[in-house]
């Protein structure tokens, strides 16, 4: 059950100061609880031990603090790991601690199920339900940390939002969260350490550059021909490619910050040597990376891995034309943790 009181991570570290004036308090109290709810973590008012007994029994008959808990873990063979995080509200969305020798990544859902409809995403066969909060984009981060701490002995060293959702279609809430994650009275992290994947939502990436965010930006392309990528991403009828190119050059423009594509090659969809060339093409217009990844299948359906010499062919014709380009295998995909795969199974 959704209680009625204010869910106190919602207030401004100034609204929770003018809180406790109205009460006849000290301000400098909200200071203090605003770092309990951020610094440190803390999920509960019983924690804030530099408060008296009187405040902490104030703060629970006025807020709630709606945390997330993790419903299930599970382990991958090779050290990754998937969180089922069950929200206040009894909705589920997964994140996922991916580890490598130098780093540990944190893969963060922004929307419970996706607005888009990518054919080859587990995701995307889950309808929209609602937007995360900032606290809740917030908590995956802060949960996957811990896990990093106690699993591979360091702490978390980079995120992605690259899990559930789209995350310009929740842009607000996706920028209040990393404002918090890199803030000094959150996470601390530097932003750019952080990358935000999007489908290629050509407004939205121009209002990007306008805020002039520091975080590093990636682009699911898959295909740099129109005609292709509706197939792939039917909603690319309304964000065609020109509008894309377009929003990335302005992007570029304005943040002088690469652009990172991440490119999935099928079998008899995207492995003909016109969309080697169209990729190259693409490429071209901004200054860019391209993160070729393993495809994951979701089903015995029409999207087949490509063979790897067609993937030799995209590699040999992006460095001839030098082009940065990394192939990017596949982690924790026998706990259906791999891109494309978070579909809330359990």
């Amino acid at each position: 059950m959704v209680s009625e009181k204010k869910d106190i991570r919602a207030l401004s570290k100034e609204e929770l100061r003018s809180f406790f004036v109205s009460i006849g308090d000290k301000a400098f109290r909200g200071t203090q609880v605003y770092e309990w709810l951020w610094s440190k973590g803390s999920h509960s008012f019983d924690e804030m031990t530099n408060l008296s007994k009187e405040t902490r029994e104030h703060l629970n008959e006025n807020f709630v603090i709606n945390h997330i808990k993790v419903d299930q873990i599970q382990k991958s063979n090779d050290g990754t790991i998937k969180n089922a995080v069950k929200l206040f509200d009894g909705l589920i969305v997964e994140s996922v601690l991916i580890p490598t020798k130098k780093r540990t990544t944190a893969c963060v859902s922004s929307q419970v199920g996706c607005s888009l409809d990518c054919s080859f995403c587990a995701t995307a066969r889950l309808k929209r339900m609602r937007n995360l909060n900032p606290d809740e984009i917030y908590d995956q981060v802060v949960t996957i940390d811990k896990e990093s701490r106690l699993y591979h002995d360091k702490p978390l060293s980079n995120i992605v939002f690259m899990g559930m959702g789209e995350p310009l279609m929740n842009y607000k809430n996706v920028l209040e969260s990393i404002e918090k994650i890199t803030s000094d009275e959150g996470l601390g992290m530097s932003p750019k350490r952080i990358v935000v994947s999007t489908s290629g939502v050509p407004k939205m990436i121009k209002k990007l550059a306008d805020d002039e965010v520091k975080f590093n930006l990636a682009v699911s392309l898959h295909s740099a021909i129109q005609e292709t990528r509706e197939q792939i991403m039917p909603f690319a009828k309304n964000f065609t490619l020109p509008d894309l190119r377009e929003s990335l050059e302005y992007w570029y423009e304005k943040t002088n910050r690469k652009i990172t594509y991440e490119y999935i090659v099928w079998k008899d969809i995207n492995d003909k040597w016109e969309d080697i060339e169209a990729l190259v093409t693409f490429c071209k217009y901004v200054p860019c990376k391209v993160n070729i990844i393993e495809y994951n299948p979701i089903d015995e359906g029409h999207f087949q891995q490509a063979s790897s010499e067609i993937i030799d062919d995209y590699i040999e014709a992006l460095e001839h034309y030098r082009i940065p380009v990394t192939v990017r295998r596949s982690r924790g995909k026998d706990i259906d943790a791999a891109c494309g795969q978070l579909a809330n199974k359990q």
